[in-house]
């Protein structure tokens, strides 16, 4: 279980952008679409999340802005930079790639993860 927390870990920024590209989100909403979006294979703690988002910020690739929501609620939410839309294009790059690469070593290997054909793992 480490191990897939460990890939999620380096997912995570790719995953924050690729949100925000298509909207502003505050932390918890964020990491609710996560959880939705995956079908539940993705759960990100705001322990995790949140040293995300201020190391993107600290980066220039989001900003953030303070948002009133009711009488006395305010919310953080978290806005994709133009630097930010670049690094998200090269992480999806980097992603697709490495994916890419995987499923071409499982299919010389034979390798199948469902119970048909090829050796079961």
């Amino acid at each position: 279980m480490h191990r897939r927390n460990s890939f999620k870990k380096g997912s995570m920024e790719m995953l924050i952008l690729i949100l925000l590209h298509n909207e502003d989100c505050y932390g918890y909403e964020l990491s609710q679409k996560i959880k939705e979006q995956s079908e539940n294979s993705i759960s990100i703690t705001e322990g995790s999340l949140y040293p995300a988002l201020y190391r993107l910020a600290e980066k220039g690739y989001i900003s953030d802005y303070k948002k009133q929501v009711g009488k006395r609620l305010t919310r953080v939410y978290y806005h994709l930079e133009p630097d930010g839309e670049i690094f998200m294009k090269s992480l999806i790059q980097d992603y697709l790639e490495v994916h890419r690469g995987i499923q071409k070593i499982f299919c010389i290997n034979h390798v199948n993860m469902d119970n048909n054909e090829g050796k079961k793992i």
